[in-house]
C-alpha cells in the first residue's frame, strides 16, 4: 500500500468548542469527510503531487486517508498561530523525499513555512549525504542543496491566523494528503 498520488491543502476554522473549531478547519481544506489516519513524513518514490481540487475529488466520504497534518489552536485571544507542511523531493524520483510539519505560536506564516520546508530539505540531505553547513541560513543551505543536483524542488503549505478577539477556538492547519488508487 503506497500511495501514488499527494495533494497539499490548507484551512482555518473558528468556534467556541475546540473540537468544532478543527471540523471547521477540516471542511475550510475540503478534507473533512474523510477518517484521517497521521502518517510520518516519508514522501513515497514516483509519488505524484497533484491539485488540490483534483485531490478532493478523489476522496470519498468516510474513507480511510493517510496523510501528514500541522494543526495549531488556541483559544487566547490575538494570538498569532500557524501550522505548515514543508516538502523536499529528490531529483531522481525513483528516491523517496521528505515531508515536514511545523506547528508554531508567534511565528508569521512566511517564517513557519520557510521552516518546514528547510526541514523537509534537511531531512532529504542529510539522507543523500549531501554535505552541508548546519548554520548557514536556510535560503543559503537552500542553494547548496539544490546545486548538489540530487534536491529537486523544496515548497510549504502554510496557514497562518490571530486568535479570535473574544477567544473562540481558532485552528489552522495544514496537510499533505495521500491518494491510493
Amino acid at each position: 500500500m503506497i500511495p501514488k498520488k499527494v495533494f497539499f491543502t490548507n484551512g482555518c476554522g473558528i468556534h467556541k468548542d475546540k473540537l468544532s473549531s478543527f471540523e471547521r478547519a477540516l471542511r475550510d481544506a475540503g478534507i473533512e469527510k474523510c477518517n484521517l489516519v497521521y502518517v510520518s513524513s516519508i514522501l513515497p518514490p514516483l509519488c505524484r503531487i497533484i491539485s488540490k481540487k483534483e485531490g478532493i475529488r478523489r476522496l470519498k466520504p468516510g474513507q480511510i486517508t493517510f496523510c501528514v497534518m500541522a494543526k495549531t489552536e488556541s483559544n487566547e485571544p490575538n494570538r498569532l498561530i500557524s501550522s505548515a507542511i514543508g516538502v523536499a523531493t529528490p531529483k531522481d524520483e525513483k528516491n523517496y523525499g521528505y515531508l515536514s510539519e511545523h506547528h508554531a505560536y508567534g511565528e508569521t506564516g512566511k517564517f513557519t513555512g520557510e521552516y518546514a520546508e528547510d526541514l523537509a530539505a534537511t531531512m532529504l540531505a542529510t539522507t543523500l549525504g549531501i554535505p552541508f553547513d548546519s548554520n548557514l541560513a536556510w535560503h543559503e543551505r537552500e542553494q547548496v542543496y539544490k546545486a548538489s543536483g540530487h534536491i529537486f524542488k523544496t515548497k510549504n503549505i502554510t496557514h497562518s491566523a490571530r486568535v479570535h478577539k473574544q477567544g473562540l477556538w481558532t485552528t489552522v492547519l495544514a496537510a499533505a494528503v495521500f491518494i491510493l488508487d
